[in-house]
């Protein structure tokens, strides 16, 4: 549980966890846009997709912060609401009150799983090799998401990806990385948000007075009235037919894989850990985890998750529940006023990813290399990870080649019945 007198503790002060908090917020608050935009194509409404997605965020990352005393945001995770969408709704031919269904059941599985203490001892199982590999994966993941978001990698039909066009939009992403780094190396108390700041400002002028087609900052609004028509609007019943278990244990593995590999990967980077090497409070924070995906059924979005996003407030400083706290109620205020979101522009906030990926690479020098047995599935987690754009993918083909090569090469005997767990849930992931 948070309490004011734990942050002496920590070395840390309510100005620092604020400022962190601020700093995950702005690198999160995409999402609340993002998510009903993919959401609103199954016909759900999407203002009331965006009053549930700020819904979820804000009560998952309060209980985050207040329960489980971790500086995680929590809200509607990106690839589970795409296979809400895609998957789900537009070629399973669920309609999406059935489809809100199944979240909410795969939240009450994913429960009694974290109340049972099932996935923490999962989390133990996991070989020291795989979590540091995780971990810089994680961070390389998002060094790509930064650097997407730019527009400064491209996709390219014959290379895949590829540098973009360098414009007034790059060129102002590049100078606000190179500010954001000078001010983290001359040690500037609120570096990645001040970064964040100038960049949002040296964003106004494209499309206005230099460069660009069009503005990259523009807010036609400032107040939108929140939309409630979504708050229990789930079809309890038909949603917990046996024909729709698939849909159900896609979203408890997929979500399991990505909460887990998420407070594995932020704990050995920022060094969350506690007296047993462990993530700390992992048992309360899987707990909220599920919390979120059931409570996310209830308002009408796809299941939350913790975000990896939350790696910029924490490497800004935040070491508490405080830090979720305060971002947690920075969310609030956009039931009224999304519309401005639109001031922080994806350029702003992609330094400040890249940077995180840098600091998520530490745990890399921690792998064995010369042990090509544990050195090969810590590699292959990490290069599948921004490979394959998730995070899933990653540490399921690291897990399984792990097994493979420890059976095939007389080490069997190092597997823990744990890890022969995980595998197999690996394998029904990869199935539904």
């Amino acid at each position: 549980m948070f309490s004011f007198s734990g942050l002496k503790n920590e070395q840390t002060s309510v100005s620092t966890e604020i400022l962190a908090g601020v700093s995950s917020f702005l690198a999160t608050a995409y999402i609340i846009v993002v998510n009903p935009s993919i959401l609103s194509q199954t016909g759900m409404p999407f203002s009331a997709v965006l009053t549930a997605t700020i819904l979820v965020s804000f009560f998952s990352s309060l209980m985050m912060g207040l329960y489980a005393n971790n500086p995680i945001l929590v809200a509607p995770g990106m690839g589970l609401n795409a296979f809400f969408t895609y998957t789900a709704v537009l070629n399973d031919k669920l309609s999406w009150q059935v489809a809100l269904g199944t979240v909410f059941w795969s939240g009450v599985f994913f429960l009694l799983l974290s109340v049972f203490n099932i996935r923490s001892y999962i989390v133990k199982a996991i070989p020291k090799p795989l979590r540091y590999a995780i971990a810089s994966g994680i961070g390389l993941f998002i060094t790509l998401i930064g650097f997407a978001n730019a527009k400064f990698i491209v996709a390219s039909p014959a290379t895949m990806v590829t540098l973009g066009n360098l414009n007034a939009s790059t060129l102002t992403f590049i100078a606000g990385l190179l500010i954001t780094v000078v001010l983290l190396i001359r040690n500037i108390k609120g570096s990645i948000l001040i970064g964040i700041m100038i960049t949002s400002l040296l964003a106004w002028p494209i499309g206005r007075y230099w460069g660009g087609t069009e503005p990259v900052i523009t807010i036609s609004n400032l107040i939108a009235m929140p939309d409630f028509s979504l708050i229990f609007q789930l079809d309890l019943v038909n949603s917990l037919k046996w024909s729709l278990a698939p849909i159900i244990l896609a979203f408890v593995f997929t979500d399991m894989f990505d909460s887990l590999s998420t407070f594995v990967g932020l704990a050995e980077a920022s060094n969350l850990l506690d007296e047993n090497g462990e993530p700390r409070n992992m048992r309360k924070s899987l707990i909220v985890d599920a919390f979120s995906t059931t409570i996310a059924g209830l308002a009408g979005s796809s299941p939350g998750t913790a975000y990896i996003e939350s790696a910029v407030g924490i490497e800004q400083g935040g070491k508490t529940g405080l830090t979720a706290i305060a971002g947690a109620v920075l969310f609030l205020p956009f039931l009224f006023l999304s519309p401005l979101l639109s001031a922080i522009p994806a350029i702003a906030t992609a330094p400040a990813l890249i940077l995180v990926g840098v600091f998520m690479m530490k745990p890399v020098i921690k792998i064995d290399w010369n042990q090509l047995h544990e050195a090969f599935p810590a590699f292959l987690a990490m290069v599948l990870i921004p490979f394959t754009y998730s995070i899933t993918q990653g540490i399921i083909w690291g897990f399984l080649s792990w097994t493979a090569l420890h059976v095939l090469t007389g080490r069997a005997h190092e597997i823990s019945i744990a890890l022969i767990i995980i595998d197999l849930f690996a394998i029904l992931a990869l199935i539904f």
